[in-house]
This record gives structure tokens, sequence and C-alpha cells, in this order.
């Protein structure tokens, strides 16, 4: 069985689960999926500037209003039970947990404890901490051992 460590900021849609459980074909595919909410990114400033690059204006404005902390757990916890219970009803076995401090690192004993064969970093895009290498996936490159994939999450 192929094992994939997923990294997620908000709840899988249907196109994601498809996506995600079909990049290997017809090798059985299993999960961990690592939720890290956008509320707890201290790179405001980087976040707005990507809004407004993708002209999503009332975004832009909007970035200061997430909900930080313990106010950002409850929504995370939420789409990451959404998000196992959509990727286990496509067929795929999927466990995961919600992080909140030190996410590479998290992510990277995460993949030597289950000896993950690779990394999906599925995340909106965003595009000036990815022109800087500052996002998830350039970063955990140089962390994790592994493949590391980058997917634009899809929207409903």
């Amino acid at each position: 069985m192929f094992t994939s460590v997923l990294m997620i900021e908000k709840p899988l849609t249907a196109t994601d689960v498809e996506f995600v459980t079909t990049l290997h074909g017809d090798e059985p595919v299993s999960f961990i999926l690592l939720m890290q909410p956008r509320g707890d990114q201290a790179d405001l400033l980087l976040r707005a500037i990507d809004d407004v690059a993708m002209g999503e204006l009332k975004e832009a404005v909007r970035e200061g209003e997430e909900p930080e902390g313990e106010k950002a757990r409850q929504p995370a916890e939420l789409a990451l039970v959404h998000s196992l219970n959509v990727l286990r009803a496509a067929g795929a076995e999927a466990v995961g947990q919600v992080v909140e401090d030190h996410p590479l690192d998290k992510m990277k004993a995460v993949v030597e404890e289950a000896g993950a064969d690779e990394v999906i970093v599925l995340t909106a895009p965003h595009y000036v901490e990815e022109f800087f290498h500052r996002d998830w996936a350039s970063r955990a490159r140089h962390k994790v051992g592994v493949p590391v994939l980058k997917l634009f999450a899809h929207s409903e």
C-alpha cells in the first residue's frame, strides 16, 4: 500500500478527493492528513498580497479577521473530520490530526514514523510565498526526505 502524508489548510472538496485518490492509478493508498489552520500562519501581509494578485480584494481585507489559536482549532478539527470522511467514502484509508506548532517538524516525524512514500501539499495558490520559496511544499522538500508534490486545492 502506498502511504501519502497530505497537508491541507481547508476541507477537501470532491474534486480534491478524486484527484489525490487517483494519483497512483489502481494502487491502494492510505492518507495521513495534517490539517494546518491558516489562522495560525504569521504571514498576513504575504497572504493579503496573494489575494490582491488573484483579484480577491475582499479576501485581502479580511486576512486579519481569520480566527487564531483556539478559535482556529475548532474549524480546523471540523475540516479534518470532513476530509477524513470523504476520503474514507472514496475507499481510501485515512487518519489525521490538526497541526498547530512546528508543522514541518511534525510532517517530518509523521513521514518517518509511518514510513510514508510521499508528501502532498494541497493548498490554495500562494504566489508570493511560492516565489520566495516560503510555501509549505518548498520548505518541506528540504526537510522530509521523500518526494513532495504541490497541488492546488479546488473550491466548491
